[in-house]
């Protein structure tokens, strides 16, 4: 037996062991795996079948839920139906009802139909009668008179009129006697009792400030190196620092009055001080604004306890209160404002209409004053405007627009405070206008009026601030009115100088006057 031979069959011996080996492994894997698999179907069909069983009972109660929805919408739909019924039952009946009530009526109307109509048979048998009777009347009468019908009824109409008429003419007459008597004589009592109740004092404001010096020293101080102090004071309160050679004194100019009065508190707080430097200077006049914007609300909120105002707004009591630093012709608009309310409302008290609107309307009627330098357009549409803006009420708004007769008074209030305002500005010692210069305009105003041809006669009035032209009517038409109150206009504008407006007024009537005697 050749030596190889014994390794061979020992490998073939172990080959074949190893195969047998992994044969039975593999076998016991495939088993085991078959085995798993068989489980895990089985675990999945009885899940499904879990799952099946679980829908089946969520189908049953669907099922039932489903039928219970149907049977309790069976049983609303039979209550909606059982009430529906019954609501058209009683409808039915109430049909019923007023077919009945309708049928009744109609056999009323019927017989008072029937009624109305022997009635009316009745009265045409009356009305030919009576018409029968007056015929013969009138015959009868025309016989008698020798006039007819017509010629007697002219005749008796021509003279009844002619004396209605006449006696209409002297009954009017004799009332507008009357009436303008006593209309004088109690406006003239109101007024002088309004005049009287009011005490104001007056007060004249120019367009400058004099702030004295302890020394002339001083001035060196307030224009500082290079003029730097003086620089910066007039850039930050915007009012010209004139130094000049009075003595012991400046001069602040400007046409802002609130400016102009920070500035002389500004300035004075720095001369007492005495550093006097650019740092030193801001924080002056930012002191000096607040004690103005105090005293400013203080002032409103005295002028509305003076009169007796309440309820404004805070913006109406800061221009009330800026009012102060403003004058018109040396009249203080603020003392002027405190009069016109004063007035208008002790007038109002006296004719018995609405005393507070004449007192409000009066104490806001110049507010436009305080900022027409910053809108455009006449004070009293501004003032006008900002009462508006802030809610006044249309009473107020309108007598404040009316106060210069631009647009026409429609209330008593606004005439009032039209007369106040008047009275204010007219009363001796209010402004500071002379009397020469007064007469002077006033007379240029009817001068110029005058010189157009067709004019009959010119009055200047409400202080020179209108002029009222009345024409010849057979020279003057209407619109050739219209020409010459434009013509007017140009000359005045043109020949005088007059503060704030003028009014022209060209007046064109005919009358027709006969008297009795």
């Amino acid at each position: 037996m050749p030596d190889y031979f014994v390794p061979v069959v020992l490998g073939l011996a172990v080959g074949l062991a190893v195969a047998v080996v992994v044969y039975f492994v593999q076998n016991a894997r495939g088993r085991a795996s078959r085995e798993a698999l068989q489980a895990q179907r089985r675990a999945l069909e009885e899940q499904a079948r879990e799952q099946e069983r679980e829908l089946e009972t969520r189908q049953r109660e669907l099922e039932l839920q489903a039928k219970d929805q149907a049977i309790k919408l069976r049983e609303e739909a039979n209550r909606e139906a059982q009430r529906q019924r019954a609501e058209l039952h009683k409808t039915e009946r109430r049909l019923e009802q007023k077919e009945e009530a309708l049928d009744q009526r109609a056999a009323e109307l019927d017989q008072r139909s029937k009624e109305q109509a022997a009635r009316e048979k009745e009265l045409h048998e009356k009305e030919i009668e009576v018409t029968e009777v007056l015929q013969r009347q009138k015959e009868e009468l025309q016989r008698i008179s020798g006039l007819t019908a017509d010629e007697a009824k002219e005749v008796l109409l021509t003279a009844l009129e002619q004396e209605i008429r006449h006696e209409t003419a002297k009954l009017i007459r004799t009332v507008e006697e009357e009436t303008k008597r006593e209309a004088d004589k109690k406006a003239g009592q109101i007024i002088a009792l309004a005049i009287q109740r009011c005490a104001v004092d007056q007060t004249t404001e120019t367009t400058v400030s004099v702030v004295p010096l302890p020394s002339d020293e001083m001035k060196g101080r307030i224009i500082g190196r290079e003029g730097r102090n003086i620089r910066a004071f007039e850039q930050l309160t915007g009012i010209d620092l004139i130094i000049d050679d009075t003595p012991e004194a400046v001069v602040l100019s400007g046409f802002d009055p609130v400016r102009r009065e920070t500035a002389r508190l500004a300035l004075t707080a720095l001369i007492t001080d005495g550093r006097i430097h650019p740092g030193r200077i801001e924080e002056c006049v930012n002191k000096a604004r607040k004690q103005i914007e105090e005293r400013i609300k203080q002032a409103g909120e005295q002028a509305t306890f003076e009169v007796g105002v309440s309820g404004l707004h805070p913006d109406l009591l800061e221009l009330i209160g800026r009012l102060q630093f403003r004058s018109s012709f040396g009249q203080n608009q603020l003392r002027h404002s405190i009069e016109v309310a004063l007035l208008a409302g002790a007038m109002a008290g006296e004719l018995g209409v609405k005393e507070h609107i004449a007192r409000r309307a009066g104490l806001l009627h110049d507010i436009g004053k305080a900022v027409d330098f910053q809108y455009e357009g006449p004070h009293w549409k501004i003032s006008a405007d900002l009462a508006r803006a802030k809610r006044e009420s249309p009473e107020v708004c309108h007598a404040i627009e009316a106060h210069h007769m631009e647009i026409e008074p429609q209330t008593v209030e606004a005439c009032l405070v039209q007369a106040a305002d008047a009275i204010s500005a007219a009363r001796p010692g209010a402004r500071r206008e002379t009397l020469e210069a007064y007469i002077k305009r006033l007379e240029g105003l009817e001068r110029i009026a005058s010189s157009f041809d067709g004019v009959e006669k010119s009055f200047a009035i409400q202080a020179g601030r209108e002029i009222r032209v009345i024409v010849k009517p057979e020279k003057i038409d209407d619109l050739a009115a219209h020409r010459l109150a434009r013509g007017m206009v140009g000359r005045i504008e043109s020949e005088l100088d007059y503060p704030g407006q003028i009014r022209v007024t060209v007046i064109r009537e005919t009358r027709a006057v006969e008297y009795a005697k």
